[in-house]
């Protein structure tokens, strides 16, 4: 049962974007845990830019452990 959780800077998305997002995260989900689509879940989370770092990166650097891809932005220490 994956469930793909993204955190992002608020915007407005188009229904075409959110199908393309779901089809996206969904195939490549689907693909690599070799699951079927209604097992997927995905949500969006949208994280004022003044709140990134206490609320998102905190999380990442306590976490790092299961990064699949660090942020580029991001240097560690």
């Amino acid at each position: 049962m994956p469930h793909v959780h993204v955190r992002h800077y608020p915007r407005d998305f188009t229904a075409e974007q959110i199908r393309a997002i779901d089809d996206a995260v969904t195939a490549a989900v689907t693909r690599t845990f070799a699951t079927g689509e209604d097992t997927v879940s995905i949500s969006l989370e949208p994280v004022e830019p003044e709140d990134w770092d206490a609320h998102v990166l905190t999380e990442i650097a306590a976490r790092r452990d299961l990064l699949v891809k660090p942020p580029g932005y991001w240097n560690e220490k």
